[in-house]
């Protein structure tokens, strides 16, 4: 270039151009999310794996466990981003896998009949692409013949937050596990908040597996996970509501029914008070669960046979006596399944976010 040349040159178009540069890949991820995003299949049959061939009994006493394991990467000092935290990931492919058996162990050790899992990742960067299900079906099948459903919760694109190091790609679900037979598994798709919201909050559901018994009724098992973040009262009253109605369609037609999971509500109403006297605290994932939306003929167990223990802490920093806790989930049955025993376990958050409830009932005869 002659000396006009670089006369003429602007240099403040460089700036520039870095500029537009930086508004095209912001607009090409946004793009990015919004078209890739699709709802799952609403009324999808799910596979149900393993060969149980055993059929429950009314008049027997089980036992049940539900435990949110948090996709495998929440040890004590772990803090997540998303609530105020730093981590995005866990900590290692290796802690993943600790994680999860870890979990899958602790609830073996109750000797469970079922169990229903929350947050189990398949294939996803957060927790280091390990197959949770996998995991945890193995554990299951060393003790016993077990049935296996997974139901998939929700699928994200390639979250590019935090930048340093992304939370990545999710594909995380539901997983119950049966000694029984479960002759049949469906997906159920539950409302959802619309507009942007829908990339924070993400999917939605619940899953029922079917175990036939042997007076010719059936034990219909629910497991959910209902939303957390971005989620109005408005439409967490809609999820509510569509699980009650399928709820208490199985009742009417004489079933036993069993709804476990982490329903992201204050499920005993004062826990936030119990646990934490005198805080100022407003989660959306902690209010009050509306009691007067559960239909007749069904109650919540919340008669702890060893007195009240926090079943979920805030991840906003690693734990300790500061954290603020809570009792997210729990179970809620028919009026024809009597609960015999009831307890949230203290673990000390050892391998997830969450402590597990384990229930003992018995199928009415």
């Amino acid at each position: 270039m002659d000396k006009e040349g670089k006369k003429k040159f602007k240099w403040w178009k460089i700036p520039v151009f870095l500029l537009v540069a930086a508004v095209v890949v912001v607009a090409g991820y946004f793009a990015y999310v919004f078209l890739t995003y699709s709802r799952i299949e609403d009324n999808q049959p799910l596979e149900v794996k393993g060969n149980s061939t055993e059929v429950a009994e009314a008049g027997t006493e089980y036992t049940i466990v539900s435990y949110n394991i948090g996709f495998g990467a929440y040890t004590p000092d772990y803090s997540f981003f998303m609530d105020g935290g730093t981590e995005s990931r866990a900590a290692s492919r290796e802690s993943v896998i600790r994680c999860t058996t870890g979990v899958a162990d602790k609830a073996l050790e109750f000797e469970p009949d079922f169990a229903v899992y929350q947050e189990v990742d398949t294939d996803s960067t957060r927790s280091w692409h390990v197959d949770q299900t996998e995991l945890i079906d193995n554990r299951y099948d060393s003790v016993a013949a077990f049935d296996h459903v997974f139901a998939l919760n929700y699928h994200s694109a390639y979250l590019m937050y935090p930048v340093t190091k992304p939370h990545g790609a999710s594909n995380s679900g539901l997983l119950t596990e049966s000694r029984f037979n479960v002759n049949s598994a469906l997906r159920r798709s539950l409302p959802i908040a619309t507009g942007f919201k829908k990339i924070i909050d993400l999917d939605r559901c619940y899953s029922i597996s079917r175990i036939p018994v042997s007076n010719g009724k059936e034990l219909v098992l629910f497991n959910t996970h209902l939303s957390a973040y971005a989620t109005d009262a408005a439409q967490g009253n809609a999820q509510l509501q569509m699980l009650f109605g399928d709820m208490k369609a199985e009742y009417d037609k004489g079933n036993y029914v069993i709804c476990g999971g982490d329903f992201n509500h204050d499920f005993t109403l004062d826990s936030k008070e119990f646990f934490n006297p005198g805080s100022d605290e407003d989660y959306s994932w902690c209010q009050p669960f509306p009691d007067d939306a559960i239909p007749e003929g069904f109650s919540k167990c919340i008669e702890y046979n060893e007195g009240m223990v926090p079943s979920n802490r805030n991840t906003n920093i690693p734990y300790s006596e500061e954290c603020f806790t809570s009792i997210l989930d729990g179970f809620i049955i028919s009026d024809n399944v009597e609960c015999n025993y009831v307890q949230n376990i203290d673990t000390g958050f050892a391998y997830t976010d969450h402590n597990p409830v384990v229930m003992k009932f018995v199928l009415s005869e």
